[in-house]
């Protein structure tokens, strides 16, 4: 359907109405949801009516077909927009800069002559301001407030759209009537959207998701830059800074992989010229399947377990912690380079839901404006409570862990005693499967209740900021991946087979058998219609989740792995052209969102690291043979000769019918008694978890000390950008302006 004109669509409303078909061919509304449909049209007419009082231009399409779909087109005034730009804080330019920006690696290139084979010539480079907060009696002091059309960004406008329907009320305040998101929560709306840029036919001048699209979202791309500056005038400060975080960590996985790689490759020929390898059960009476797959499992672990092993785990705690010492300055240096440097501590509002339901009002004692505020006492009760809660749910995640492992070993106990010859050979795969079918169906329900509890208690506990709420959200819900992630790795590094007993007192019922593990729219749709058929935004999240998970697994269980970080390096390649293709290409166009860094992620990152120091610490110790080794070679004048003699028990003489011996890993006399080396390797496996963890935890402080959070230089700028604000928009001339900004 065509419409008038009446300016650039800020923001789309849809909302769809079910149509029942009658014999007669008329059509009658679901007669089964009447009632919520009446609620519904209330709820959106109250709400339309409330937008239009606050200015707000409104066109509205409708759609007929087997359904209806109604599209409200929103667009804001000059003056709309005038105000809320000051309400919010949008900063606006002052002066252009017209220095250039290289990142690290394009400055060390040309420093030494080498050609930069990733960099790539992206047009439309977004150029670089001087800003400071809009003031509308300062108007004409800012660049370009000639231009009215063009003054704010299109990414500003949306900014301010969002802010009005995010704060504007459809019914009673104290039930929480207010704003857009509850709207879709209530399925009143169907979507709420800003539109993508339309695509131009004139390859000389592409529009700006045409440029990401060409120069960041193909797979040609793969060895290029990320176009960082497009992706945050397009998409804002808070994808973009996850962006530049992905590409950092990509980056810096190199290093970690060439490491890996080469342990790995060092393991190999461990395997190959290892003496105790070869001595492993030559002298047990044991069967011959028995004892060929000792001999490979032997074998096969010196590819992980050798002293290069232990190199790698402080490798990779030092490589962690550096890594985030110099994410920090990259980010600040990106804060300052797109204005955000001081965003949480002045310029974030607080949220809309917040100003609509707090109880009362302060002044704010850094910006001097009256704002809502809520009991700091109250708030603390109700994270508290919140915390409680989450410490319950938590537990029930660890007992549904434990109730599958227990029937895993239950039901092979009841396979066993079945004697049927085919469900006893495969009663490992048969608990195995099964009980990562209940695992998968148990992970799936919990996670909808817990996901949804912790959205109910983010709200109830009623935080001020955007970032504040996001950073207390994301914290719940991470401790409950987390737990359900890592509780199988930690179960089989650290506890699984060692607490079934020895030959003639195993502590399980094994029977002495080893266990065996409708089509898109028209091409003449319009730009609300075509995207309405996109997928919607649903935030970062889950790209923030799958990374840092991936981040624990690297660094927590590396011992185990040394390939990790290869892996991790390909799966990063892949994964930021693919997150590139679902914002330029799947995603309805999300509202930009500023941000001064990757908020509580960093935290999260910062406990991982020390988290993997002490696991590695302990894997190094407990599970690999590593400190086994150096004792008896320390004991034996620096030979491995008669090693695996030295860590077999002997089992009692009436073991078997035959009444012969077998050898068995463990540190144990032929009456199960513990041998004296067991003890003191106890003794220095303990020893070496504690200095392991004080000298890498010693050492990644002194990193930390030596490498500050801000470049000196960007401290400098950012001071002096707050001086030449506060001269630009004073009552005298503009003085001269501030050196050039970059990185």
């Amino acid at each position: 359907m065509l419409i008038p004109h009446l300016g650039p669509t800020d923001f789309v409303l849809v909302w769809e109405e079910s149509l029942a078909v009658l014999k007669d061919g008329t059509l009658e509304k679901d007669k089964s949801s009447h009632a919520i449909q009446d609620s519904h049209r209330k709820w959106r007419e109250d709400f339309l009516s409330r937008l239009q009082a606050a200015g707000i231009d409104q066109e509205m399409v409708i759609l007929q077909a087997k359904k209806k779909i109604s599209y409200v087109l929103l667009s804001a005034p000059w003056s709309v927009l005038c105000y809320y730009a000051e309400e919010i804080s949008l900063r606006v330019p002052l002066q252009m800069v017209t220095t250039p920006n290289f990142n690290w690696s394009e400055r060390m290139l040309e420093k030494i002559k080498i050609l930069n084979l990733m960099s790539q010539d992206v047009p439309s480079m977004p150029p670089d301001y001087y800003t400071c907060q809009f003031r509308t009696n300062k108007l004409e002091r800012f660049l370009g407030s000639e231009n009215k059309e063009t003054f704010f960004k299109t990414t500003q406008r949306h900014q301010v759209l969002y802010e009005i329907l995010a704060r504007t009320p459809y019914g009673a305040l104290k039930r929480g009537e207010v704003g857009i998101e509850r709207l879709l929560s209530e399925n009143a709306f169907s979507a709420a959207y800003p539109l993508h840029e339309v695509s131009v036919v004139d390859s000389q001048s592409l529009s700006m998701r045409q440029i990401l699209h060409q120069y960041w979202a193909r797979w040609a791309s793969w060895k290029n830059y990320q176009p960082l500056d497009h992706i945050r005038e397009y998409y804002g400060e808070k994808i973009a800074l996850y962006f530049a975080w992905l590409g950092f960590y990509t980056g810096w996985l190199l290093p970690a992989a060439v490491v890996g790689t080469l342990v790995f490759l060092f393991g190999i020929w461990l395997m190959v010229t290892d003496v105790p390898a070869f001595e492993y059960f030559v002298h047990c009476p044991c069967s011959f399947t028995t004892y060929c797959m000792a001999i490979l499992s032997s074998q096969a672990g010196l590819l992980f377990d050798n002293g290069g092993t232990v190199f790698f785990s402080i490798f990779m705690a030092l490589w962690a912690v550096t890594f985030l010492e110099y994410w920090k300055r990259t980010s600040a240096v990106l804060a300052h380079r797109w204005d955000c440097s001081e965003f949480q501590e002045t310029e974030e509002r607080p949220r809309p839901e917040f100003t609509a339901t707090a109880p009362m009002t302060l002044r704010n004692p850094v910006t001097g404006a009256e704002e809502p505020y809520f009991p700091k006492r109250r708030r603390f009760n109700r994270t508290l409570t919140g915390g409680m809660v989450i410490i319950i749910m938590v537990s029930v995640v660890l007992m549904f862990v434990v109730a599958i492992i227990v029937y895993r070993v239950i039901l092979s106990i009841i396979i066993y005693k079945s004697h049927n010859a085919f469900l006893i050979f495969s009663a490992g795969r048969i608990a195995s499967l099964t009980g990562s079918v209940l695992n998968l169906l148990v992970i799936l329900m919990l996670s909808r209740v817990y996901i949804y509890l912790a959205q109910v208690l983010t709200r109830w506990e009623m935080h001020r900021t955007q970032t504040k709420y996001e950073d207390m959200f994301i914290l719940k819900v991470f401790i409950f991946q987390f737990v359900n992630f890592y509780s199988s790795p930690v179960y089989i590094s650290f506890f699984k087979g060692r607490f079934v007993g020895y030959p003639g007192n195993y502590y399980k019922d094994s029977q002495g058998y080893e266990k065996v593990k409708e089509g898109g729219p028209t091409q003449d749709a319009a730009p609300w219609e075509t995207d309405y058929e996109l997928l919607l935004c649903e935030g970062l999240f889950d790209e923030y989740l799958e990374m840092v998970l991936q981040f624990g697994f690297i660094t927590i269980f590396v011992a185990a792995c040394p390939l990790a970080p290869l892996f991790a390096l390909i799966n990063n390649w892949v994964e930021v052209r693919l997150d590139a293709q679902k914002f330029v290409c799947q995603y309805r166009r999300p509202v930009a969102e500023r941000a001064q860094d990757i908020g509580i992620w960093l935290d999260i990152l910062q406990v991982i690291t020390y988290v993997a120091v002490i696991s590695n610490a302990f894997l190094i110790a407990f599970t690999s043979d590593f400190l086994p080794r150096l004792y008896y070679r320390h004991n034996n004048d620096g030979n491995l000769q008669g090693y695996v003699n030295f860590t077999l028990g002997t089992s009692p003489s009436n073991f078997n019918a035959n009444n012969t011996q077998c050898r068995y890993r463990g540190y144990r006399d032929r009456n199960g008694h513990f041998r004296p080396e067991y003890f003191h390797l106890l003794a220095c496996r303990l020893a070496f978890v504690i200095i392991f963890e004080h000298v890498v935890f010693f050492i990644g402080r002194l990193i930390d000390f030596m490498v500050p959070d801000i470049p000196e230089d960007v401290e400098i700028k950012i001071k002096r950008e707050h001086y030449m604000a506060k001269e630009a928009l004073a009552e005298n001339e503009v003085r001269t302006p501030k050196p050039p900004k970059d990185l």
